[in-house]
């Protein structure tokens, strides 16, 4: 079974930064996408940022120029570079990949099991 470790959140002060880290613990035939995603208590679950295999990435509005996603293929890794945070960014952020285990194997979405981040003074 594919396990995501996610690390790197917790309490911040308004205007601070935080670097959230993802590592898959196997390697894949392919990875299509691996990005970040949020839920606020009371909210569903919303992308915050993804970056696909061509090298494309897209954010969510509310993060744009604060945010920056990158990737490790090698280390099966993804990152979360969040910067100015505001009170607004609180919520479990969640790890996710989109791949093919094997040549044969179909695509899959996994998901981390989640990290708090919270923005308060």
């Amino acid at each position: 079974q594919v396990q995501l470790v996610e690390s790197g959140g917790g309490l911040v002060q308004p205007g601070g930064s935080l670097t959230l880290s993802c590592a898959a613990s196997e390697s894949f035939f392919r990875i299509y996408a691996m990005g970040w995603y949020r839920q606020a208590p009371g909210k569903e679950r919303e992308l915050v940022a993804t970056n696909s295999n061509d090298g494309s990435t897209n954010y969510a509005d509310s993060v744009k120029g604060r945010f920056t996603i990158s990737r490790d293929n090698a280390k099966n890794a993804v990152y979360l570079q969040m910067n100015s945070l505001k009170p607004e960014d609180t919520a479990i952020y969640f790890c996710n990949i989109q791949v093919r285990l094997r040549s044969y194997s179909v695509r899959q979405d996994y998901w981390g099991q989640g990290t708090q981040v919270t923005v308060s003074s």
